[in-house]
């Protein structure tokens, strides 16, 4: 017997499958047959309430046998699924006549004819995906509530740390460590506010979008009221009107959403990165643990460039899904189909990057001494603040006087600041307020 572990192509479903297995409940086949089994039975259910003649001695205590049989679905009801669809090369077909036989077992074949009554595939698919979706997210949540939890503890823990903040790389105004924390925690909660508010969408209308079977078979029911009391049920939104397929505007947007989330935890991890390298911050060093095959002494930033490889590889899945959904050639062709089976591998790469920050972030220790040092070396970030002041002041080009000063290329220190200050033609009260500022003090205001 194989060891899936070292034989999966994938690292997903391999080297990281205890981190994404998961996933397998909402996005593996076995996944997608029980959801499409699952709007079958809840759409011939639905049925049932809705006043048609020869489904009125329909026993509504038979309800919760039917629901068992997604309920209680299991991998030799999958397998049974697949061997079907080797006779109907058709997926959605073979879920079908699965729960055909079922409604014979249980004695209910007088009734089977109505199961997938008046459906297509995309019916059955643009339901059950979606809904696939929208529950994953409660997991989804959890995980980046966990990476801003992280977060949120390290701009308290560091809330208090005057940090030499760069910009094009350059020294520039002082920051506060927890700030620079604070700042993601507020870009990660703004787009979740933004990617809850996006509702999950369904379809459900028949082979072009018009109710046009059960019109002909029903025309004294409302299609479009029932087809919203189904998937309102479920939790989702009908789209309407359609095509034969939802058009995936919204499911674009959760992606491009999902993705610039992504984007910002990339930049976090690069930021990170950056200041590992500038040894702001070590990391935890775990007995037996390697960073280098060649050089010993080396203690790797791994977590973050393995966070920021997976979260490059599901935005670019993310990217083609969002461009590529909505496009569908008149009133269908098949290419929807094609790519939303891999909609589960660009979630899964999220899933792994956003943990390995969180590992990452865990091993994390401020080195305040290397942070002191840089600012000790920086007192020329101070020069904004004097020449502000100076400005207040009405003191003539203050801006080109410290220009004067701070770009020669010499070494600028506390001792250089004090004799130019002391040099100035302003009052003693002026001068003792200038020679407060520091690298250490001048950090703006944070919360």
């Amino acid at each position: 017997m194989k060891n899936n572990s070292i034989n999966a192509i994938s690292p997903i479903d391999g080297r990281y499958y205890n981190q994404t297995q998961f996933l397998d409940e909402f996005f593996s086949e076995k996944a997608l047959i029980r959801y499409r089994l699952r709007i079958e039975v809840e759409y011939f259910i639905k049925l049932t309430e809705s006043k048609i003649n020869q489904l009125s001695d329909w026993n509504k205590n038979n309800n919760s046998k039917l629901r068992d049989i997604y309920i209680n679905f299991d991998d030799s009801d999958a397998i049974k699924v697949k061997e079907i669809e080797k006779t109907t090369n058709h997926d959605v077909k073979a879920v079908e006549y699965f729960l055909k036989e079922k409604f014979e077992l249980l004695e209910f074949e007088k009734y089977s004819e109505f199961i997938h009554f008046g459906l297509t595939s995309q019916d059955i698919n643009n339901t059950a995906i979606p809904l696939s979706l929208k529950e994953y997210f409660n997991s989804y949540y959890d995980l980046l509530g966990n990476l801003i939890e992280n977060l949120k503890n390290k701009a308290n823990e560091y809330k208090d740390i005057p940090m030499l903040a760069r910009t094009h790389g350059q020294p520039a105004s002082p920051t506060r460590l927890g700030k620079e924390f604070e700042v993601f925690i507020v870009r990660l909660e703004k787009q979740i506010k933004h990617i809850k508010k996006i509702p999950f969408c369904a379809k459900f209308g028949g082979a072009t979008g018009n109710f046009n079977a059960h019109h002909i078979a029903f025309p004294k029911i409302d299609w479009k009221k029932f087809a919203q009391s189904l998937v309102g049920d479920l939790g989702l939104e009908l789209s309407y009107p359609t095509t034969q397929i939802e058009h995936y505007d919204n499911l674009a947007a959760i992606f491009d959403n999902q993705k610039r989330i992504n984007s910002i935890i990339i930049d976090l991890n690069k930021d990170i990165w950056l200041y590992i390298s500038m040894d702001y911050f070590k990391q935890k060093i775990k007995k037996g643990e390697v960073g280098s095959s060649a050089m010993p002494h080396k203690v790797n930033p791994i977590d973050f460039e393995n966070s920021e490889g997976n979260l490059g590889l599901a935005n670019s899945i993310f990217n083609h899904l969002s461009s590529k959904l909505p496009i569908s050639r008149l009133q269908r062709d098949l290419t929807d189909s094609t790519v939303l089976r891999n909609i589960g591998v660009p979630l899964a790469h999220t899933v792994i990057g956003i943990n390995s920050t969180i590992k990452g972030l865990n091993k994390l220790l401020v080195n305040t001494e290397k942070i002191n040092s840089d600012l000790e070396k920086n007192w020329i970030v101070t020069a904004e603040g004097i020449q502000t002041i100076l400005r207040r002041e009405g003191y003539p080009k203050p801006y080109e006087a410290l220009k004067e000063l701070t770009r020669n290329n010499q070494e600028i220190n506390k001792k250089t600041f004090t004799v130019f200050i002391e040099n100035l033609e302003i009052s003693d009260e002026i001068k003792k307020e200038l020679k407060k500022i520091s690298p250490f003090n001048y950090t703006g205001i944070w919360k």
